[in-house]
């Protein structure tokens, strides 16, 4: 058999493109923010996870160019060998000090963190339990490992602890949940998987991607939404989102963070994050740490836009993060909304099956933090035009 044959089989997108529904790759001329400009038209951005609104922020930017103009465009290498610059250490250490673990490494990307963390830590003999509804980086970690891997419900504790339970005393066992879960907005029962964890003798690692800068003390996280920073072994985050960059970190203790150092491979075999990256994130943080009403108002929009989709008659899955799940039940319905709200000046992303069950197709919404109400109103009545007409 061919190896391409998958190739000319695959259909789906000149189907797409062929009934004018294909829903990806739009471009923008502008930068990322509340407005942008996506194809040359005024557009309400809604669908992006630039969670402070720093991606335009001009002290961010200006750090950026500075290290720029001092380092140059590159590292040239691994952190292992030639590439670390005292930034990285700098980084490193205060987002350490914010997140009141012993230690931090930082990776070149947030998908390539949850591949150097969990494929550092477990092995052929150690169980991976994970929530089913975590991000695809944390599977794909998981087949890098080469440890069992276990899957829960969706945040039900009861499948959690049947899962543990079926775990022999000999294996290394690590649960892994996502902080606030990027499709749906919904944050992880941490309390309970803490407790479960001390019961059956586990690790707990939290993906923290779209919960830092967003919950917790100032933006801490999720650990720190339930002070439970002590009883969390690992988190994990990025910088594409609330930190305006690109890159991932992991935080823990100093044995732990060690240990990753000089054994992920996808940590090692990599080149380090860009002097720009680096100090576009170290600026963003410092913004983090000033400016903790960035998170406030971040939460309060979101609970602006789950009332304004409320009154609206708009069903939705109602989460506490500024990240809103809207009902379309099936994919042509996302595909089809999506067009109409383009048309109409907003973006929003389509999230269809094998991402979500056949029939619980959904638009996913997230806020910025300089986000205006009138921009959210706008975005919502025509929202509420769109599915009106889709599913009457």
């Amino acid at each position: 058999m061919d190896l391409f044959k998958k190739c000319y089989d695959y259909k789906l997108v000149d189907e797409l493109k062929a009934n004018d529904l294909y829903p990806y790759f739009h471009y923008l001329t502008s930068g990322q923010d509340t407005i942008v400009n996506m194809e040359g038209k005024r557009t309400i951005m809604i669908g992006s996870n630039n969670y402070l609104g720093l991606t335009s922020n001009k002290d961010v930017i200006k750090a950026g160019i500075e290290a720029l103009e001092k380092y140059g465009s590159g590292c040239s290498g691994s952190r292992f060998l030639n590439g670390t610059l005292d930034l990285h250490i700098k980084l490193e250490k205060e987002l350490a000090e914010f997140l009141n673990k012993e230690a931090c490494v930082t990776f070149s990307t947030g998908f390539q963190s949850n591949l150097g963390i969990i494929s550092a830590i477990a092995g052929r003999n150690d169980v991976v339990v994970s929530d089913k509804e975590n991000h695809a980086s944390i599977y794909d970690s998981c087949k890098l490992s080469y440890a069992k891997l276990l899957r829960y419900e969706h945040n039900n504790m009861e499948d959690l602890e049947k899962q543990l339970k079926s775990i022999g005393s000999d294996k290394g066992i690590l649960i892994v949940t996502d902080g606030v879960f990027s499709m749906s907005g919904e944050i992880c029962n941490l309390p309970e998987i803490v407790r479960l964890a001390k019961k059956y003798g586990a690790r707990v690692m939290v993906d923290d991607a779209h919960a830092l800068g967003v919950i917790g003390k100032g933006g801490r996280g999720t650990a720190s939404h339930f002070n439970l920073e002590n009883e969390v072994d690992i988190i994990m985050g990025t910088f594409s989102k609330s930190l305006a960059s690109l890159g991932g970190f992991v935080a823990c203790s100093k044995e732990v963070a060690n240990y990753i150092k000089h054994n992920s491979r996808p940590f090692i075999f990599s080149a380090s994050m860009t002097p720009a990256c680096v100090a576009c994130a170290t600026k963003a943080l410092e913004i983090l740490k000033n400016e903790p009403e960035r998170v406030e108002k971040l939460n309060k929009l979101g609970d602006y836009f789950r009332e304004g989709l409320k009154k609206r008659n708009i069903k939705f899955i109602d989460g506490k993060a500024p990240i809103v799940a809207i009902w379309t039940y099936s994919d042509t319905n996302s595909f089809k909304a999506c067009k109409m709200l383009l048309e109409q000046g907003v973006y929003v992303n389509p999230v269809i099956s094998p991402a979500v069950p056949v029939g619980q197709s959904i638009l996913r919404t997230s806020f910025t933090a300089t986000h205006t109400t009138e921009q959210l109103d706008e975005a919502l009545d025509k929202i509420k035009i769109v599915l009106d007409e889709l599913l009457k």
